[in-house]
């Protein structure tokens, strides 16, 4: 077993194209891993090992491997760049101590970037920056640092600076040791030479090595004591204070190179093991109960605790399901058995592995600190925690937002019927942002997701992987319903049919929610004229209603019940007298409060070049957008604005037409806003039409 301090569990993260696969790749290569590089455009990445995949040239699922640098263990996950996919990336930041940054010479801190580093905050994980292809024409080093600071709001400290621009970038200077790393034209990662710094770049050096040294020392009061008084700390020191600044995210050690050449990678390798925290520096994993409550307890990173673990992805490949476990604390060993605290059920560990994208390697034992994949688990899903039977503990759970995309398909023949069931079934256990629901009244099969590409993918991977001829719907919107106005209103339940009868009368209050506050329910009941064990009960009529809006049939959103009075019969009265009471005061009294048709907002990120912004703006003002901000930077104009997500369909191949190919966007969802009356009449004209159809 490797020592815990000699792990590393990193995730390599960026915006799409910014060369986080190629990045992996010379990792790889460096590492002993592989021996002969796959390049992206050619699809033959190790790490992008999908057809779909291949064939686009994008990551996405996240793929774990493992290597070593320098007798330093590396857990590596390379995660998609897409917008569609943030999911892969979310739950890969949830399980990773550190990370690389990776940011495009050229293109600099694009739309995703900032979704992922916002991710990556949110999760407190350390980084260091790379900025890649800087042999690509128009790439800037400088520029790309500046608008970390500026765009990213985040600190970087620059630890190495390129020598040469685009097509003459040659390598980096090393401003810890002053030395320059200068490789051939050979394309082969081990042909470099460390020389003396070009004379042209001393002046550079001097100024970047000051503020390095003057970043760092910030970091222990001793250190910059001592340097104020004159004393320079040597390299061993200022590394220390790196460290420090790194993993308490003051600052981020940015490095440079071109991955694709295969220059520079090695120094951020080096960066990795130098500054990146290993998992016992890395703050404990909370400990919750069954509802969900921090329990005051951690998992602390030790062999020999109890066990924790927590499941952050199944992948269903040719050998069955893979459950991909990060060990908090203790060991997991092959025939043990373990508690799945979400279940309440054990299962039994049968072959352990340690992944390398798609092949394996099957080992007896894991302990703290490890990312393995398990075979053969039943009954395990993303965000289930495994532990010790005789310790049980949950560890905090992941949450998944809710999908804002949906289209009907269904199998081309009666054959493909059942297959589509079991093929659905396994996606949705390997990805938590995917749904899938039946419509009851048409017996159509819905599938949900967060975007065109996400659920595009998921009907390529039914085609290829599980050989499933699907006709594909329309894609739908997912609109809800609330109230815009205030009732009182009362409901009486009576049901004499011989024997005991029913009865259940209700007083209460419908008022609108604030935006986003979901179903409300309290009880203002003084006196007992409805007995407390009937609450529950009147709460529950309501929430089963609220699924079914009474405009087209959506989930009624954003509204709260106030039970004021009522009254009950000693005998006749029952918990079911009142929910079916609840039920009918729903249907009485929502269609008296205003109801009203929201739809869901997506926040839309443009970049353009800055001869089209008009253009771009005229299209998204047709497609009822509201533009937010505007910000000219040196490659292109990004727009960030608001828009309805049924005006967005297709907007990829608009936006590439309208900008010669050169634009990007990224979209996500935002919050719920009213229809205008005339989308609103729409919708429900053409929802209830289909209904009536089915």
């Amino acid at each position: 077993m490797t020592e815990l301090s000699h792990y590393r569990n990193i995730g390599i993260f960026a915006h799409v194209d910014a060369g986080k696969t190629t990045t992996t790749e010379r990792i790889l290569k460096l590492t002993g891993k592989i021996h002969k590089i796959g390049e992206v455009h050619d699809g033959a990445a190790t790490t992008d090992f999908m057809e779909q995949e291949q064939e686009r040239g994008i990551t996405i699922q996240s793929a774990a491997t493992t290597c070593f640098w320098k007798d330093y263990r590396f857990n590596i996950i390379d995660t998609p760049g897409h917008v569609d996919f943030t999911i892969e990336v979310y739950r890969s930041l949830k399980v990773l101590d550190g990370g690389i940054g990776v940011f495009c010479g050229s293109g600099g801190v694009e739309p995703q970037s900032e979704t992922n580093w916002r991710y990556a905050n949110d999760s407190e994980v350390s980084r260091v920056i790379y900025i890649n292809k800087l042999d690509r024409t128009g790439a800037d080093f400088y520029r790309v640092v500046k608008q970390v600071e500026e765009v990213l709001g985040a600190n970087p400290i620059v630890m190495t600076l390129p020598i040469g621009r685009e097509d003459e970038f040659v390598g980096v200077v090393d401003l810890l040791t002053e030395k320059a790393w200068v490789w051939d034209n050979s394309g082969d990662p081990m042909n470099y030479e460390i020389k003396d710094i070009p004379d042209d770049m001393l002046e550079d050096v001097k100024t970047w090595r000051a503020e390095l040294i003057e970043k760092a020392v910030e970091m222990d009061d001793e250190v910059m004591g001592k340097y104020l008084d004159g004393e320079e700390p040597d390299i061993d020191t200022l590394k220390r204070c790196i460290r420090k600044g790194t993993i308490d995210l003051n600052f981020f050690p940015t490095y440079c190179g071109s991955s694709f050449k295969n220059k520079g990678v090695q120094l951020v390798l080096d960066g990795v093991i130098d500054y990146l925290p290993c998992p016992t520096e890395v703050k404990p994993q909370p400990e919750v109960d069954l509802e969900g409550n921090e329990t005051g307890k951690f998992a602390i990173v030790d062999a020999n605790k109890p066990l924790r673990s927590l499941a952050f992805k199944i992948m269903d490949d040719r050998y069955g399901a893979l459950t991909f476990l990060r060990i908090y604390s203790g060991k997991l060993e092959k025939g043990t058995t373990v508690l799945n605290t979400f279940t309440g059920k054990t299962e039994r560990i049968g072959r352990i592995v340690e992944m390398h994208a798609n092949s394996r390697e099957e080992i007896d034992s894991a302990q703290a600190g490890d990312i393995v994949a398990v075979l053969g688990m039943k009954n395990v899903q993303t965000g289930h925690t495994l532990c010790d039977p005789k310790e049980p503990a949950t560890l905090e759970p992941m949450v998944f937002p809710d999908p804002v995309i949906s289209i009907a398909i269904a199998p081309k023949d009666k054959a493909g019927s059942e297959k589509m069931g079991i093929a659905l079934g396994k996606m949705i256990q390997e990805d938590p942002s995917f749904r899938v629901e039946t419509d009851i009244e048409s017996g159509e099969t819905i599938i949900k997701g967060m975007g065109e590409l996400h659920l595009d993918i998921k009907v390529d991977i039914l085609k290829r992987t599980h050989g499933i001829d699907v006709t594909v719907g329309k894609p739908q919107v997912a609109y809800r319903e609330t109230i815009t106005r205030r009732v009182e209103d009362s409901y009486t339940h009576k049901k004499q049919s011989g024997g005991s009868g029913q009865y259940g009368k209700i007083d209460y209050i419908i008022e609108p929610g604030e935006p986003g506050s979901g179903f409300v329910f309290e009880s203002a009941v003084t006196g007992g004229n409805v007995p407390k064990e009937y609450w529950p009960a009147v709460e529950k009529g309501f929430k089963l209603s609220m699924v079914k809006g009474v405009l087209a049939g959506f989930p009624c959103l954003d509204f709260k019940v106030i039970l004021t009075d009522g009254a009950f019969h000693a005998v006749d009265s029952s918990a079911i007298a009142f929910e079916i009471a609840a039920k009918a005061a729903y249907r009485q009294s929502i269609p008296k409060a205003g109801p009203q048709l929201i739809e869901p907002i997506m926040k839309i990120d443009v970049f353009t070049p800055e001869d089209h912004v008009g253009d771009v703006i005229g299209d998204l003002n047709r497609r009822r957008g509201m533009i937010k901000s505007q910000e000219p930077g040196p490659t292109g104009v990004r727009i960030k604005a608001e828009a309805p997500l049924s005006e967005m369909f297709g907007y990829i191949g608009d936006l590439r037409t309208m900008t010669s190919g050169r634009g990007q966007f990224s979209m996500e969802f935002a919050h719920y806003l009213p229809c205008p009356k005339n989308v609103s009449e729409d919708v429900i004209k053409e929802t209830l039409e289909r209904n009536a159809n089915k």
